[in-house]
């Protein structure tokens, strides 16, 4: 209580400080200071600071800022005055001051909440040590898996059992940084760098030991995980534990099509990714030159298969790339284009509402997008892809985002699971019948404590099973009480296009414009690190600018296979396998 007090204080005062920028926006000047200090106060208490990491902090408030600016100037304001908001340039233009306004607001309000906070630590000691248990031997906390769920669970359980030297944390991970997933879809669409959304393990991480490598057996009995030797001079490694944490993913689930598994690409790592964007390029290149008409529209026919947030997002992104970058190719045309995504339910985007949903549909038929809904992709070639009924389709690219399933790794084990091959845990996230055995993420089935409902597997909901996942391994080893699990979604974003969006915030839908800024401006402040959120914001700010590249990253002249990439253990990242060499050849 004493801390929540000291830092709500803190808060206030930053905000009451932070302020003077919106009184000299806001008319009345009492209304830009009363907001100043319901925000900072919020700010302080919600948002918990690391110490002395100021540049994230300023990257965070100032996004904050710009989010506010949207929903109080841009869209509250108008709606107290009795008019609708309006999203001409000519308005936004006027809100532009404002805009600077609420960005010096959030700058301040960063700063001052930081150096609030590190005061308050060193002088007043808001953060009481805990005490640490008195045992002989280490107790050895192994997680598997570098996404989302494990590396959040890595860095919260490095704040609880800091100063403790009885704890080991190891991370096991076939990657060796964290794929921000969100912004995967720019990567391919050519918006971002690849390395930009991406965070290696050894700079978030400071007192885990990182190990990279394929998980090959894991032991339940003698409580140790083997690693599978990299070549045939290096042995398996064995890593004994005392708490195990299965953080490892999902991969995709071709539903037992073989020759769709052979052919399509892949879309959950960064190195699929790469590859998708590659291979666009590469048929446009052979489309320019290519005088067979039949060929030629084989060539320029992409399929996606999957309409949830995933394949929308990429054929929005890969639409927007292959559009824009007509003008490096003369001779194919804008109708030569076809951007297809088959999807087997009657409405794309089931995780929004259904009115967002034909939102997105029409604006991406706008610009080009067909949807072929209650159809399957029943089989494909190289050539060809098959639907349902009885459709072919000539077509070079399939892409393959209409499902996943667990880890192959965790199928394996002779646990409990549900009916998509996730290992079923309890209310506190462990797994019964399994001594100090834990679960979360995509590869576990979690259920709500309050709604007793089924959490759906997203990066949203990872994070928070991270937290308290990490509360009740320290719990345990303090043997305090361990903590249900239960989280209210704050909300949903999906990117239909360049300066498009729609979104969902606690019952709240945005679309257009605006929620496309809101896409922006969350997940950038979300992205891990501040030079990451640079790098982001610097291309984000190039694109406006400049056409988007069109640079091969791959030596396509040599034959290689789309899809077959090593399931990776928490399905982000591949990194640097940017030679045919690297991928499996068929």
């Amino acid at each position: 209580m004493r801390f929540l007090l000291h830092r709500g204080i803190i808060g206030l005062l930053a905000g009451l400080l932070s302020s003077i920028a919106l009184s000299v926006t806001i008319t009345p000047s009492w209304v830009g200071v009363l907001l100043g200090l319901l925000f900072g106060g919020c700010y302080s208490l919600f948002f918990r600071p690391t110490p002395r990491a100021y540049g994230d902090s300023l990257m965070v408030a100032t996004g904050l800022g710009i989010v506010l600016w949207m929903l109080f100037t841009i869209l509250l304001l108008p709606l107290l005055s009795g008019t609708p908001p309006q999203w001409t340039a000519t308005e936004m233009r006027n809100h532009f001051p404002a805009l600077i306004g609420w960005c010096i607001y959030g700058t301040g309000l960063g700063l001052l909440v930081q150096v609030g906070n590190d005061l308050s630590l060193r002088y007043l000691g808001t953060e009481v040590a805990q005490p640490v248990p008195q045992q002989a031997t280490k107790t050895h906390v192994v997680i598997l898996g570098g996404g989302f769920a494990g590396v959040t669970t890595a860095m919260q359980c490095e704040k609880l059992f800091a100063g403790d030297p009885s704890i080991e944390l190891t991370v096991v991970s076939d990657t060796n940084a964290l794929l921000f997933t969100p912004m995967l879809a720019e990567v391919a669409g050519g918006s971002l760098e690849a390395t930009h959304i991406s965070s290696p393990l050894r700079t978030s991480l400071h007192r885990t030991q990182i190990v990279k490598g394929q998980v090959q057996e894991i032991c339940l009995e003698k409580k140790q995980v083997t690693l599978a030797s990299h070549d045939q001079f290096s042995p398996e490694k064995t890593i004994r534990y005392d708490h195990l944490i299965l953080a490892l993913g999902s991969v995709s689930n071709y539903l037992g099509l073989k020759n769709i598994e052979q052919v399509a690409f892949d879309f959950k790592s960064l190195a699929h990714a790469i590859r998708i964007r590659n291979h666009v390029i590469d048929l446009l290149e052979r489309a320019d030159r290519e005088t067979d008409e039949a060929t030629r529209q084989k060539l320029l026919t992409f399929i996606i298969a999957g309409g949830g947030f995933a394949g929308v997002e990429l054929a929005g992104s890969l639409n927007d790339f292959i559009r824009g970058s007509l003008i490096y190719y003369p001779t194919i045309h804008v109708q030569d284009i076809k951007v297809i995504v088959v999807h087997p339910r009657e409405r794309i985007l089931p995780e929004l509402s259904a009115s967002l949903a034909q939102y997105a549909l029409e604006r991406m038929q706008n610009r080009g997008v067909t949807f072929k809904l209650n159809t399957r992709v029943l089989d494909a070639d190289s050539n060809l892809v098959r639907l349902n009924p009885s459709e072919e389709l000539p077509s070079a690219t399939l892409i393959w985002t209409a499902g996943v399933r667990p880890h192959p790794l965790v199928e394996k084990l002779s646990l409990e699971h549900n009916s998509r091959g996730a290992i079923c845990v309890d209310k506190h996230l462990a797994v019964p019948g399994a001594s100090q055995l834990w679960a979360l993420g995509d590869c576990a089935a979690v259920i709500d404590a309050k709604t007793g409902q089924a959490v759906p597997p997203t990066a949203q909901f990872a994070l928070r099973e991270a937290k308290t996942l990490a509360q009740n391994i320290y719990a345990s080893e303090h043997k305090q009480a361990l903590k249900a699990f239960h989280f209210d979604a704050l909300g949903t974003l999906c990117v239909v296009g360049y300066q498009t969006a729609c979104a969902e915030i606690k019952g709240l839908c945005f679309s257009g414009f605006f929620a496309w800024l809101m896409w922006r401006g969350i997940y950038l402040a979300k992205l891990p690190g501040l030079e990451r959120k640079l790098r982001v914001l610097s291309d984000w700010l190039i694109e406006i600018i400049f056409a988007r590249d069109i640079v091969q990253t791959l030596d396509v002249d040599e034959t290689y296979s789309p899809a077959k990439i090593q399931p990776s253990m928490d399905q982000p990242v591949q990194q640097a396998q940017l030679h045919p060499s690297s991928y499996p050849q068929e």
